[in-house]
């Protein structure tokens, strides 16, 4: 524009707010993942700390030796933005972290380098080899909960909920033509629900019942009250403690002559099922487990067939599976979704599954199967969200890092612990290569002058 020539304006309406800074996101995304400018020991659990402090300590296969992490520590790069151009080189930072080999009669601390960690520009580029790169967003399927309905030949639909986690197995819950509920782990091995129940505490069928509607107990004082129970549906097994003969069976509804004998082995408390859904009862009924234990091993044939089942191993896997934040975790997002959609108050911190949230996305779909509540749309943007550079980075850090951490563990039950210092243990080179292809062959990383598909 020459000089002395202002800009005009020929529209009519006044701008209502100034257009903001659309890179922020990435911006700050990056910046929250080194966490550069906070102080080394008032780093958030996020980016490369909650990386360190996931896989550390590392405890050899003994027990004996531990090492530790203490900090990590970003230095100044070496050259500015414009010699890295010039010079065919890449914008980054060495990272060190601290370590503390901790032995039996020794305590010893080193800084261990890394690698180079490229570093972000104002502009939210990249300098990878004198190349300025961008890294694209992921819109991606939000951890949580969503509610589906499958049409079948002639009319009938199956109805799903699917538990999302953003690491770990996926958890659906489907009925099939007989009303009987099941469940998927990972789209692979079907179970009853009400055996996968069982190893998240609802052992017993009695606490089965109560979750899903409520066990009524009544008390009998005179032989008439026994006529009032007919056509009441049991909620346990009955057993004439005289002959040690079973009267009737759970979810077996009183006939007269049942209550007649009830009466007579002198039985003077019952317990019922109040208002527990046909299909859960159909479900326990046909349920061939019946303790926790006995769950445990079900699962484990099914998930492991060709491995002798032991109560030992299938706890193992299981506990795995689902009670360990390292390969289990819904993050604060999917416990959000959660909140929203089955109207809980679960804390965000907690991120693992629990009874309370399969037993309330049971009664959900239960719901949504008689018609009181509608199924989700799954291509609605609410049940997507952003996966930025910061995080799309961690995920794939986090994949080095189990290696880094088994790696570990096999030099410690290899090397002479005693003349060891922590840099011998640690293969850094699993985590810059990991980190390397990501920015340099990346599909998400695309070169600048490309047009952006977002």
């Amino acid at each position: 524009m020459a000089v002395g020539i202002k800009r005009k304006s020929y529209g009519r309406l006044k701008d209502v707010f100034d257009i903001p800074n659309l890179i922020k996101i990435q911006v700050d995304s990056y910046a929250e993942f080194l966490q550069m400018d906070t102080p080394k020991t008032k780093r958030a659990n996020k980016g490369f700390e909650a990386l360190f402090r996931e896989v550390f300590p590392i405890v050899s296969h003994n027990g004996e030796h531990k090492l530790e992490y203490l900090y990590y520590d970003i230095k100044p790069p070496k050259y500015p933005i414009d010699e890295c151009k010039r010079r065919s080189l890449t914008y980054s930072a060495p990272l060190r972290m601290r370590l503390r080999l901790r032995l039996k009669n020794e305590v010893k601390e080193q800084e261990v380098y890394v690698g180079e960690i490229p570093l972000m520009t104002e502009t939210g580029t990249f300098i990878i080899n004198g190349d300025e790169r961008v890294v694209v967003s992921q819109l991606h399927r939000s951890p949580g909960i969503s509610f589906e309905e499958t049409a079948l030949v002639g009319g009938k639909s199956i109805y799903s909920a699917r538990l999302i986690p953003d690491r770990g197995a996926w958890i659906e819950f489907l009925f099939d033509k007989s009303d009987l509920l099941y469940v998927y782990i990972d789209r692979k091995r079907k179970f009853l629900a009400t055996t996968f129940l069982r190893i998240f505490g609802l052992s017993k069928d009695e606490d089965m019942l109560k979750a899903f509607g409520g066990v009524e107990e009544v008390v009998l004082t005179r032989e008439k009250q026994c006529v009032d129970l007919v056509g009441r549906v049991l909620a346990e097994d009955l057993v004439d403690e005289t002959t040690s003969s079973i009267l009737a069976q759970q979810t077996e509804k009183i006939t007269p002559s049942v209550a007649e004998r009830i009466w007579s082995s002198k039985i003077r408390s019952v317990k019922f099922i109040k208002t527990v859904p046909k299909e859960m009862i159909t479900t326990l009924e046909h349920d061939g487990t019946k303790t926790r234990e006995e769950a445990y091993l079900h699962i484990y044939r099914k998930l492991r067939p060709g491995d002798p089942p032991t109560l030992e191993a299938a706890k193992e896997l299981l506990e795995q599976m689902f009670f360990d934040e390292k390969r289990y975790n819904l993050t604060e997002v999917g416990v959000r979704m959660i909140n929203r959609k089955l109207g809980l108050n679960r804390p965000l911190e907690s991120k693992l599954l629990d009874a309370e949230t399969l037993v309330k996305a049971i009664n959900h779909l239960l719901e949504i199967k008689s018609g009181t509540k509608s199924i989700d749309d799954i291509d609605h943007l609410g049940n997507r969200r952003v996966r930025c550079i910061g995080e799309q980075l961690e995920n794939q850090i986090r994949v080095s890092l189990t290696r880094v951490e088994r790696v570990a563990k096999e030099r410690m039950s290899v090397y002479e612990m005693e003349e060891a210092m922590p840099h011998n243990l640690v293969n850094t080179k699993l985590i810059t290569s990991v980190v390397h292809d990501f920015f340099a062959r990346g599909r998400l990383s695309q070169f600048m002058d490309q047009t952006n598909p977002l």
